[in-house]
């Protein structure tokens, strides 16, 4: 049993991560609007780019090696627009039970998405930290680095839409620790199960999520402020994180 600790302390340090994004709530912003701009520019930036550097390129390999080019492709493709249409039902089921600002569904959106994403990533952590514990310290620092802008994703359109400080530093709790949950029921529940196949399509899926919440929402959200420059900074500094937690 002893041999599960650090690998279980490593996905709670990166999941918790989330959270130090969330910190920004408690600086004042006198510029809200540029402010606003900039964040969810960064945010969809990082879920974009990990998408098509991170989450495609580790999936899509293993589908088609395992399904063949033709069939792959296809499953590919269902599973991808599965993911990407899902957020615009999400959306409407938000939009049906809540009258709140676009910026509160976006936060919604973002904390869904992410939980989705950090559950796979937990997985991933623990299996390389109980396999080799340095690969695991490595991955365990890789993803923190792209977990503290996510939680910027989740806890900035939810404060500026009126959602209390504690309510939105929950929120980003709760997304963060899906991923030592993910970790824990891996090795409690679903070691015997869970292969490369399965996190594929949960790649897959999420990458389409991501992607979706990242141009159809959030840009369309941060244009709205008609703050252009902010969009720019925000999406050029998004590259180099990004690249930052992928080549780390």
């Amino acid at each position: 049993m002893n041999e599960i600790y650090i690998p279980l302390l490593l996905s709670l340090i990166a999941g918790i991560s989330t959270v130090i994004g969330s910190l920004l709530i408690f600086i004042k912003i006198k510029r809200i609007g540029e402010f606003i701009t900039f964040s969810l520019s960064f945010s969809l930036g990082i879920m974009f780019l990990i998408s098509m550097f991170d989450l495609l390129p580790s999936s899509l390999p293993v589908l088609l090696n395992k399904y063949g080019y033709f069939y792959g492709i296809i499953i590919c493709i269902l599973t991808f627009m599965l993911g990407y249409l899902s957020i615009d039902k999400i959306n409407k089921k938000i939009e049906n039970n809540n009258n709140k600002s676009s910026l509160y569904k976006i936060g919604v959106l973002s904390m869904i998405s992410l939980m989705l994403h950090n559950f796979p990533e937990g997985i991933a952590v623990f299996i390389s930290a109980y396999t080799n514990i340095s690969i695991g310290i490595k991955l365990c620092i890789a993803i923190m680095l792209h977990n503290i802008p996510e939680g910027i994703a989740i806890s900035i359109p939810l404060y500026y839409s009126g959602v209390g400080k504690k309510r939105t530093i929950l929120y980003t709790l709760i997304s963060g620790l899906t991923e030592p949950l993910g970790a824990l029921l891996t090795y409690l529940l679903f070691k015997n199960f869970i292969n490369n196949i399965f996190l594929a399509f949960v790649l897959l899926f999420v990458a389409g999520l991501m992607i979706s919440l990242s141009i159809n929402d959030m840009l369309k959200e941060a244009m709205s402020y008609n703050k252009t420059k902010y969009i720019f900074i925000g999406i050029i500094l998004s590259c180099f994180v990004t690249a930052l937690a992928l080549f780390i």
